[in-house]
């Protein structure tokens, strides 16, 4: 019991259950402020066709009276049936009863001598309580007094039924509206109780835990959805940081220790100044080394945190392309490769032109440095173009050692390297750079086997193409 009552307690707290207690509140007041209205004007419009009826039969027995006494009497006496609703009361001076189905004076017209609502039995009525009645004084003349009714009964029931159920009805809306309060209340905090269990798990560390979405496709659906996401791709950087703190372990720290053991050998070498020089030389490279390291990591960085709107222009994907694989045309025939180019015209994109150059190189550089593994006369192959479905598409395919299927997610990350030794240069940051830009502009970058090698695919979305005409890449893969 104890709790139940703190559960009921907690759903009274919340600002969902206040909410819609105050919703069903308004709604309650405004509908028994209409239902009010229309009761009291249908009210009055029965009670006016009550009094036009009553006025008319008035008018008729006043000309009945000017004719005389014995014509006043005939016509009272003819309308004044013992069960109908008509009520007739003619009485002389000293209030003796001439004609009418009413056998007394109302006592009620003593104070009211303009008539009005009074209740009265009639004959042979076993009823204590009395019918409603509703009547007016006629001018007949000196010596008689005339009064001209209408019972009411019916109308008196018929408000008493809309009055019983305007309260059964509205009482029931009420403790609808109330259960339903604490229906959504108890739903909604379920729900946000999940939401807050499963930040309080990730809060202490549980990173793989996820809010539970229930696939109705509502608005706490879309939001549960969202923040998973949300967690997804912060479990992801974390994951980054630590592999990214595991890397530069060892791809900083080697080269910090051989830098230092070549300023120390300089130092020592007997030769003098010719050593010191050449020591120097070699120190300035291998900071260069350091720097371009680090540099990739802060672009990286950049990319990630800073706004791409300010950057962006309007220009020839297929020819940016072309004049960046034409750079390393003599590089790879020195490296006895075939560097072939397949652009077509177009498309234009509007992105930003700087990233995507670098990311080009980084992708043709990539392939040229892992070809070389594969002997002298492979082919690499750089293609771009329009995608059918739309978009646009950046395609850098070699015959190298390529990528097993279970590394290729993994070599996107930032210092991730394959070759376990580290003996070949290279930082590990260049697909971590394309795939980053990627991301940047709502692309994607994805590895395929290249049937031997490796493809590495750069998409971007229709968004970002600003015109295109339809045209071959050349490779049905790519479409």
């Amino acid at each position: 019991m104890t709790d139940l009552f703190e559960r009921l307690a907690k759903v009274f707290r919340a600002s969902v259950f206040r909410l819609v207690a105050t919703a069903v509140a308004g709604f309650v007041l405004i509908a028994a402020a209409l239902a009010g209205l229309l009761f009291w004007q249908s009210n009055n419009v029965l009670t006016e066709q009550v009094l036009v009826g009553v006025r008319a039969e008035a008018e008729i027995l006043k000309r009945e009276a000017a004719k005389g006494e014995e014509a006043l009497l005939a016509a009272v006496a003819a309308v004044s049936h013992p069960e109908g609703p008509g009520l007739y009361f003619l009485a002389d001076d000293e209030g003796n009863k001439l004609a009418g189905n009413l056998n007394r004076l109302p006592p009620e017209f003593a104070d009211s001598p303009q008539g009005g609502v009074f209740l009265y039995v009639r004959e042979n009525d076993e009823s204590t309580s009395g019918r409603l009645a509703v009547a007016i004084p006629v001018e007949v003349g000196a010596g008689m007094r005339l009064f001209v009714g209408r019972d009411i009964e019916d109308q008196r029931r018929y408000a008493d039924s809309v009055r019983h159920v305007f309260l059964i009805g509205f009482g029931a809306l009420s403790v609808l509206g109330l259960l339903g309060g604490l229906a959504v209340s108890r739903f909604i905090l379920d729900r946000m109780d999940e939401i807050s269990h499963t930040a309080r798990s990730i809060m202490e560390g549980d990173l793989a835990r996820r809010i539970p979405v229930q696939g109705t496709g509502g608005e706490l659906d879309r939001l549960s959805q969202n923040l998973n996401e949300m967690l997804d791709r912060i479990e992801g950087l974390m994951r980054s940081l630590r592999e990214v703190s595991d890397n530069i372990a060892h791809d900083l720290k080697t080269p910090l220790n051989r830098l230092r053991n070549a300023a120390e050998a300089a130092l020592m070498d007997g030769r003098g100044e010719a050593a010191y020089r050449e020591g120097l030389e070699k120190t300035i490279e291998k900071a260069d080394e350091l720097l371009k390291t680090f540099n990739a990591l802060l672009l990286i960085a950049r990319l990630e945190a800073a706004p791409l709107q300010d950057s962006l222009e309007e220009f020839d994907l297929s020819r940016l392309v072309e004049d960046v694989a034409e750079l390393y045309i003599p590089a790879a025939e020195e490296s006895g490769f075939v560097l072939s180019v397949d652009v077509a015209g177009g498309p234009v994109i509007r992105a930003n032109r700087q990233l995507i150059g670098q990311t080009v190189a980084n992708l043709i550089d990539n392939a040229i440095k892992y070809s070389r593994m594969s002997g002298p006369g492979s082919a690499i192959t750089v293609r771009a173009g329009p995608l059918p479905k739309g978009g646009a598409m950046i395609c850098v395919s070699d015959r190298g050692p390529g990528i097993p299927a279970k590394d290729r997610e993994r070599v996107l990350r930032r210092f991730v390297r394959l070759e376990e030794s580290r003996t070949q240069p290279g930082t590990g940051l260049g697909l971590s750079l394309v795939a980053a830009v990627a991301r940047l502009h709502g692309g994607e970058l994805t590895l395929e086997d290249n049937e031997p090698g490796l493809r590495a695919v750069l998409r971007l979305p229709e968004r970002v193409v600003i015109g295109q005409e339809q045209c071959s890449t050349g490779d049905g893969a790519m479409a």
